[in-house]
């Protein structure tokens, strides 16, 4: 009797041990959740209906939307010591030299919309990731200089996914405040380009007008593959990365947008 109580108590000892062992392993968050919360900690709504302005390398960046309607803008002085003002609605884009709009060709067209597109793209992140050709995946958690990270896969539907839908990207969202500190992408990807990849680490961080903005150190490591691009933040606490460039938004202001649309 005395030998079967110490039995009982030794199993009774490891039942927590042994109920750990069977238990299902904690499931991963679906990407479309992650990216909601990562939008509702951005103040993303804000978005929905305002004027975002900004320098970025010496332009000048308007960012407009009214809801499912946007109008993207930079302005600029040309070569020539010319006015030029060059964007992208929802019917296109268009280029306006010293007040008169120009009639663009398929590759000047393709020009316009991928620098003010891109611009655009990355300074509002990451409320672009809930456009309908955004394709995520859950890729993983991550430890990145001592904070937890969800990892997102995001890959473009070729419909509505722009010229370069062809780009890979990873997004890493703090676990518990849902910030996008950091980013990767593979430009290039298509047949007959010259392709590689970036990876950014957010700096300047600031909440203006509810929206939480941000700069970018910019760095790469020539020879890092698409396939690779989980490996940036190991590299990036090694000191093995390039910087490239600082994406640095100056004079922003962030607005409710008032009235309609500005037209082109």
């Amino acid at each position: 009797m005395r030998r079967f109580s110490s039995l009982t108590a030794t199993a009774l000892l490891f039942l927590p041990f042994l109920l750990g062992a069977c238990r299902a392993p904690e499931s991963s968050p679906s990407a479309a959740a992650v990216i909601d919360s990562a939008r509702g900690a951005q103040g993303a709504s804000v978005l929905q209906r305002a004027t975002v302005r900004y320098r970025f390398r010496g332009e000048a960046y308007r960012l407009q939307h009214d809801r499912g309607a946007f109008h993207y803008r930079r302005a600029y002085t040309d070569s020539l010591g010319r006015p030029v003002a060059e964007g992208l609605t929802n019917a296109g884009p268009y280029r306006v030299v010293e007040g008169d709009t120009v009639t663009l060709s398929p590759s000047e067209q393709s020009a316009v919309e991928t620098t003010v597109n891109s611009v655009a793209y990355f300074s509002l992140l990451p409320e672009p990731l809930s456009d309908a050709a955004v394709q995520p995946v859950y890729s993983g958690r991550d430890t990145i200089d001592g904070g937890p990270y969800h990892r997102v896969r995001v890959t473009f539907q070729q419909e509505g996914g722009g010229a370069d839908w062809q780009d890979v990207f990873l997004y890493w969202f703090r676990a518990d405040t849902y910030a996008l500190d950091y980013l990767a992408y593979a430009y290039g990807q298509g047949p007959d380009e010259e392709g590689g990849t970036r990876f950014r680490k957010a700096y300047n961080v600031r909440r203006v007008g509810g929206v939480r903005m941000v700069d970018y150190y910019n760095y790469t490591v020539d020879t890092l593959s698409a396939e690779q691009m989980t490996r940036y933040p190991d590299l990036l606490a090694q000191d093995a990365v390039r910087l490239v460039s600082r994406i640095e938004l100056d004079s922003l202001r962030v607005r409710p947008l008032s009235g309609r649309l500005s037209l082109p």
